[in-house]
C-alpha cells in the first residue's frame, strides 16, 4: 500500500490525499476504496503535488469545500461518482473558461474594497480559481487582495464580517491555546503558521481582532508567490485587546473590549502560544506580522533560536530593501562596504533594514561594528545619538547610535542637515511622513552623489516620502528608486516596488521544505543575494532592481534553493532525515538548477487535478473545524 499524505482543507471535516499513478485517470474515479497504486513517478517527498487527488466528500459538502470545490468544472464522471449530478448546469467549463467568467464579473465592479471582497469570497468557494484568477491579473490584482486595499478591509473587518477565518486565541483563556490549535490538525497537516496580534497592522496601526485579515493575505501570498500549499496554511490572531478608541466604542467590534495587554502576562501568554505550536506542529514554519514596536523585536530575538521563525516586518523588509540596495549598487560598479546609509524611520522596519544591511556587510567582511557606523537612523526625536537615553530611545535604536560629539554644531532634527554630512549612498524612508523626502534634500544627496539610491517606502501610496516622478526630475533621471507601493515608470524607467513578497515567500518555501530548526541570518543573506542577481536591470538599465511581479514565482523558487542550500550547509536542515512515500531517505540535489527543479516539483500550481472518490477512514483523514 502507498503511503499517505494528509492535507488541510480549512472549514471542512475531512482532509485528502495524493499520489501519481500510471492508469488512475479521471474516468476512473469508481476505481474501488484500497486499491493499490504504483507510482511512475516517485514522490520525491511527502509534498510532491504529482497526480490524482484523493476525496471521501460528496454532494454538497464537496461543492462547499474552497480546497476541492471544482464547480462547474467537474467532467461528467466527476459529477456522477461524488453525487453532484443535479447540483450543477450540464455544461463542463475549464478553468480557463472559469476565470475569464471570473474576471468579467470582478471588472464590474467598480471600487478597490469592493474587488477585494469579491476575491475574498472566491478564495472561500473555490481556492484553485482564485489562484489562477489572481495569477493571470497579479500586477492588477495584488493591489486589490493585499496593500493597499486589503488595509481598508481589516480596519472595516467588524462590519464587514461574513465568514470566521482563522484560529483565535483569546488572553482571557490561555488554558484552551493547545485545544484551539489542535482544530487544524496534527503535527502533518500544518507547513506554515501566520500569527499577528493586530497592533502594527500595515500602515494604519493598532486594528484589534481584524489583525487576522493581515495573516490571511500573508498566507495568500505564500500560496500565489511561494507555492505553499493552501491547505497546509494556519492563520492566528492573538487577540490581547486593542488600544484603538473607536474599536472599543464600536458596538459591532469583535475582538475584546479592553486595553492592550502588555508586560507579563502579554509575555506568558505568548510563551504559550510557541510552546503548544511547538507541540501541536513541530516541523511548521512560524511567520510574526504585523507586531508592533515595544513587541515584535523582543519576540522575535526571543524565540528565533528555538524553532524556524521570522518577522515579516523586520527581516522580510530587510530583505527585499538589502536586495535592492545590492542590485542598485551592481548596477553602478559601487560596493556595499564603501556605502553611507541614512534611515529615515527608526521603528520595526526600520531597523529591520538596517540589521539586515549590517548582516549582509558582516559576510562581506565586516565586524558588526564596523558596518553600523555606516549606518544613520532617524526617528521622531532626530538623528539617534549616544547621547540619547532609553527614555527617548529604545535599546535597538541606540545600537545604530551616532557619537553626539561628532555632531555638534549640527540640527541633528533636520533631515536636510543629516544628508548634508553624511553624503549618504542610499536614503530609505519608513517614516509614514508624506513628502519628507523634500527637492531640497533629494538635490542635496545628489550634488555628493552621481547615481543616489532612494527608496521612499512608507505604505500607503499617500504617506510616501517622495513619488518617484519628483525624485527623477529633481536627479535627472539619475535616481535609483524602489517603493513601498506600485508606481508608474517615469520617462521609461520602470520603478520597482520594494514589495515585502519578493522575499518572505522564498524564504518562508525554503524553510519549510528544508524543515529548517532556524532561520539564520546567512540563510536570509542568500535569499538577498540570490534576489539581487536577479535584477532585470543588471541587464537593461532602465529596467526595474527588482524583477517583475509576472515572475514572483519563479524568483520565489530560486530565493527558496538558495535558502534550502544555505540551510543543508550550516547542518540547520532535517529534509533528509525524512522519509520518502515511496521509501528511502529525501535526497537534496547540491547542484543550484537541480535543486531548483526539486524545489519546484513541490510547488503548489492552481490547477484542477483528477479527483478519485474514496470512503472516510479515521487513519488517514484528519477532521478540522
Amino acid at each position: 500500500m502507498i503511503r499517505i499524505r494528509s492535507i488541510q482543507r480549512t472549514g471542512l471535516k475531512a482532509t485528502a490525499r495524493s499520489y501519481a499513478t500510471s492508469h488512475i485517470h479521471s474516468h476512473t474515479i469508481k476505481t474501488p476504496v484500497g486499491v493499490t497504486a504504483n507510482h511512475p513517478v516517485p514522490k520525491t517527498t511527502r509534498l510532491s503535488v504529482e497526480g490524482p487527488i484523493e476525496c471521501d466528500l460528496t454532494s454538497f459538502k464537496l461543492l462547499n469545500s474552497p480546497l476541492f470545490n471544482k464547480g462547474s468544472a467537474f467532467t461528467l464522471e466527476e459529477r456522477e461518482a461524488f453525487h453532484l449530478t443535479g447540483l450543477l448546469p450540464p455544461v463542463v467549463n475549464t478553468l480557463d473558461e472559469q476565470a475569464e467568467r471570473a474576471y468579467k464579473q470582478l471588472s464590474y465592479l467598480k471600487t478597490p474594497l469592493a474587488k477585494n471582497d469579491f476575491c475574498t469570497s472566491m478564495r472561500q468557494q473555490n481556492k484553485v480559481l482564485f489562484y489562477e484568477l489572481v495569477r493571470r491579473h497579479i500586477r492588477e490584482l495584488l493591489p486589490i487582495i493585499y496593500t493597499p486595499t486589503e488595509g481598508d478591509a481589516i480596519a472595516a473587518y467588524s462590519h464587514r464580517f461574513r465568514k470566521p477565518e482563522g484560529c483565535f486565541l483569546d488572553i482571557t483563556d490561555p488554558d484552551s491555546i493547545e485545544e484551539r490549535l489542535a482544530m487544524y490538525g496534527e503535527a502533518k497537516d500544518v507547513d506554515y503558521v501566520v500569527v499577528s496580534d493586530g497592533e502594527g497592522i500595515l500602515g494604519i496601526g493598532d486594528q484589534g481582532v481584524g489583525g487576522v485579515r493581515i495573516a490571511i493575505s500573508k498566507l495568500a501570498l505564500m500560496t500565489l508567490c511561494g507555492g505553499i500549499h493552501p491547505g497546509r496554511v494556519l492563520p492566528v490572531m492573538l487577540d490581547v485587546g486593542t488600544n484603538n478608541k473607536s474599536l472599543l466604542n464600536d458596538d459591532l467590534y469583535m475582538g475584546n473590549k479592553f486595553p492592550r495587554v502588555r508586560g507579563e502576562k502579554y509575555d506568558q501568554f505568548m510563551d504559550r502560544f510557541i510552546q503548544a505550536l511547538k507541540k501541536q506542529f513541530p516541523s511548521a514554519v512560524l511567520h510574526f506580522e504585523d507586531f508592533g514596536v515595544t513587541t515584535a523585536r523582543p519576540v522575535l530575538n526571543r524565540y528565533r533560536d528555538q524553532l524556524a521563525c521570522f518577522n515579516d516586518d523586520i527581516q522580510g523588509t530587510g530583505a527585499v530593501v538589502m536586495a535592492s540596495m545590492s542590485a542598485a549598487l551592481k548596477l553602478t560598479d559601487r560596493d556595499l562596504l564603501d556605502s553611507k546609509i541614512v534611515i529615515y524611520g527608526a521603528g520595526s522596519a526600520g531597523l529591520g533594514i538596517a540589521d539586515q544591511i549590517v548582516n549582509h556587510m558582516c559576510t562581506k567582511g565586516l565586524t558588526r561594528e564596523e558596518a553600523r557606523a555606516k549606518i544613520h537612523c532617524m526617528d521622531r526625536n532626530g538623528l539617534i545619538l549616544d547621547s540619547m537615553t532609553l527614555e527617548t530611545a529604545s535599546e535597538a535604536q541606540l545600537s545604530y547610535a551616532d557619537k553626539a560629539a561628532d555632531w555638534e554644531g549640527v540640527d541633528t532634527h533636520s533631515l536636510l542637515e543629516v544628508v548634508r554630512k553624511v553624503k549618504p549612498t542610499a536614503l530609505v524612508g519608513c517614516s509614514t511622513r508624506a513628502g519628507a523626502f523634500t527637492e531640497e534634500i533629494i538635490r542635496e544627496m545628489h550634488k555628493h552623489n552621481d547615481r543616489p539610491i532612494v527608496f521612499p517606502l512608507s505604505n500607503p501610496t499617500r504617506l510616501h516620502e517622495a513619488v518617484p516622478a519628483d525624485i527623477m526630475k529633481w536627479t535627472d533621471n539619475q535616481a535609483l528608486i524602489a517603493t513601498g507601493s506600485p508606481f508608474k515608470p517615469v520617462d521609461g524607467y520602470v520603478i520597482s516596488e520594494n514589495n515585502n513578497c519578493f522575499s518572505f515567500p522564498g524564504i518562508g518555501l525554503g524553510a519549510v521544505l528544508s524543515r529548517a530548526t532556524v532561520i539564520s541570518d546567512t540563510m536570509i543573506s542568500a535569499a538577498v543575494d540570490e534576489l539581487a542577481s536577479s535584477s532585470p536591470a543588471l541587464k537593461d538599465p532602465k529596467a526595474g532592481l527588482l524583477a517583475p511581479v509576472e515572475v514572483i514565482d519563479e524568483t520565489s523558487a530560486k530565493v527558496a534553493t538558495a535558502v534550502i542550500l544555505q540551510a543543508l550547509k550550516e547542518g540547520v536542515a532535517r529534509i533528509e532525515s525524512e522519509e520518502r512515500p515511496d521509501g528511502g531517505f529525501v535526497e537534496v540535489p547540491r547542484e543550484f538548477n537541480e535543486c531548483l527543479k526539486w524545489v519546484k516539483s513541490q510547488m503548489w500550481r492552481p490547477v484542477y487535478r483528477p479527483m478519485v472518490k474514496v470512503e472516510h477512514r479515521a487513519e488517514i483523514h484528519t477532521y478540522q473545524t
